[in-house]
């Protein structure tokens, strides 16, 4: 059964909510202490630099986007490159897996700060709340597309305004100087600021839950490419600041040790057991917008891999539409990661699936669909390489610190092209002008 997309459904402004809404949450209070593990004193900058890597690849989504605005997104995208074969199938089901990832990711995030005024850095308690806001995050998405726009909205604009006053006032109390000191044992270098770049590309990927949503968002031709454009700029800006505002007021070696919850840490010096308390309520805030976002774009992109028949479905028993389904089955998943893993690990799997997704979308825009969509093939290039060297210096630093996800993610992936190279009998077709239907 097809799926009922309802068109201008989604504002301009609900958009860019959703777009920052998956960013911020994870960018800033999930992946802060683990980017300044790697990148050192240089971690804003790392922000920064995924940034300028980020806006170069999304040069593909809003290209690929404004000539086929489609509800299936990144799955439209990979299907017009490559035809309705295994080889675009499986890098879709990278993206939704790595979404579900982020989702997971999140969720521990909110539990992690939600426990910190307790003292409660770990235990059953983490997992447990993780899945309670999987689980409030279902219930919301279940009322409708407008409902989650709203909220999106809302919760968008407190986070933003709040994080921004914390970065302001974190940056005031500390005379606007920047504290370096770290262990005098740990060296930082350019391998250890480009492997850092993988966790920053993962904090601005929020912006792919616009292209999912292409379809219904009012004036999709001009406004997909805006909304990305928009939130990418916002969350820029949020990220230096913020980064500016934790590296004032914590050494990086606190920075690490507080890294699942470091701007929490970073609140109580600058800004007292006031500020500490304000902004565990913001993380909570943020988080929450983050997954329920997240949860919104992943359960339509998988709807719509069904309609095209990309990946097969099973009722069982559940009534009411696929995109119903989908949302069961995607907070069944992001639960399931909650639980089992811990915060470094989500968010390496992540990285590795969205970076191997995204290089498989610029070779088939460069390869396919370049002059259709009008894009210069020295940026979809420049995407290719950013995106191998970064794949490929993160691979290499989890090699030495942890090898165990470098093989969960290597055999993820594989799994995923083989299953659906069993699905599907065939990797691709060459017909990939025929597949304008589902724009």
């Amino acid at each position: 059964m097809k799926q009922a997309y309802e068109k201008n459904s989604i504002s301009l402004g609900g958009a860019i909510a959703m777009g920052t809404g998956v960013m911020i949450g994870a960018g800033i209070f999930a992946l802060t202490g683990q980017i300044a593990e790697l990148a050192g004193p240089l971690f804003p900058l790392s922000f920064l630099a995924g940034a300028l890597v980020t806006a170069i690849s999304a040069y593909s989504y809003v290209r690929m986007s404004n000539t086929w605005p489609s509800a299936g997104g990144i799955a439209m995208i990979l299907q017009k490159c490559y035809g309705p074969g295994a080889l675009a199938a499986g890098a879709a089901l990278l993206m939704a897996l790595s979404m579900v990832i982020a989702e997971s990711l999140v969720a521990r995030t909110f539990a992690t700060y939600s426990l910190r005024p307790f003292g409660i850095d770990d235990g059953p308690l983490v997992p447990l709340l993780a899945v309670a806001v999987i689980l409030f995050a279902f219930i919301v998405n279940i009322s409708g597309n407008r409902s989650v726009g709203l909220l999106s909205i809302v919760m968008a604009a407190i986070k933003i305004g709040g994080i921004a006053l914390f970065g302001i006032a974190a940056l005031w109390s500390s005379g606007f100087g920047f504290s370096e000191a770290t262990a005098d044992h740990q060296v930082f270098d350019a391998e250890g600021f480009i492997a850092s770049i993988a966790l920053s590309i993962l904090a601005f990927k929020g912006f792919t839950t616009i292209t999912n949503s292409g379809a219904e968002i009012t004036d999709p031709h001009r406004n997909v490419g805006r909304a990305i454009t928009l939130s990418i700029l916002l969350c820029v800006a949020v990220y230096l600041l913020v980064a500016f505002g934790v590296g004032s007021s914590l050494s990086i070696d606190e920075i690490v040790a507080a890294r699942d919850y470091s701007l929490a840490q970073a609140a109580e010096p600058a800004l007292g057991q006031v500020g500490f308390l304000l902004t565990v309520l913001l993380a909570v805030v943020a988080t929450t917008s983050a997954v329920l976002a997240s949860v919104f774009a992943v359960s339509r992109m998988l709807a719509m891999l069904t309609d095209m028949r990309m990946i097969p479905h099973r009722h069982f028993g559940m009534r009411g539409p696929i995109q119903r389904h989908m949302l069961v089955y995607t907070v069944v998943i992001a639960a399931t990661l909650a639980v089992f893993f811990d915060l470094g690990r989500i968010a390496s799997l992540g990285a590795f699936f969205y970076l191997v997704m995204d290089m498989v979308v610029h070779f088939g825009v460069l390869r396919f669909r370049r002059k259709e969509a009008g894009a210069a093939a020295p940026i979809l290039i420049c995407a290719l390489f950013f995106d191998a060297i970064v794949l490929v210096t993160f691979t290499a630093m989890k090699l030495r610190s942890d090898p165990v996800i470098v093989a969960i993610a290597i055999t993820a992936i594989v799994a995923v092209f083989a299953f659906e190279r069993f699905y599907l009998s065939y990797w691709a077709t060459p017909a990939v002008d025929d597949q304008d239907q589902h724009a």
